[in-house]
C-alpha cells in the first residue's frame, strides 16, 4: 500500500524540493520561489501552521513531481 501524503513544515518542503533538484528559494516580490530547469515554483509564505495535504498536492502538480517520486 502506498504511503499517504502528510502535512509538513515550510522548512521541510524546501529541503525536500532541494533534494529533488530545485534551487533556491529566491526572493520574488511577495513570494519566494524555487527553480528546476524551466519550472518556477512559487512557495507559500511562512506562517505558523504546516502546509496541508491539499496545498502540497497543488505544489507537486505545478512542479511536475509525482506523488511516488515525492515519497521516495
Amino acid at each position: 500500500m502506498a504511503k499517504q501524503l502528510r502535512p509538513l513544515s515550510r522548512r521541510e518542503l524546501i529541503a525536500r524540493l532541494r533534494a529533488l533538484g530545485f534551487a533556491g528559494p529566491f526572493a520574488g516580490g511577495r513570494h519566494e520561489f524555487m527553480v528546476r530547469g524551466e519550472v518556477r515554483l512559487v512557495l507559500p509564505n511562512p506562517h505558523r501552521g504546516e502546509i496541508g495535504v491539499d496545498l502540497l498536492k497543488r505544489l507537486l502538480r505545478q512542479a511536475g513531481i509525482k506523488e511516488e517520486e515525492w515519497q521516495e
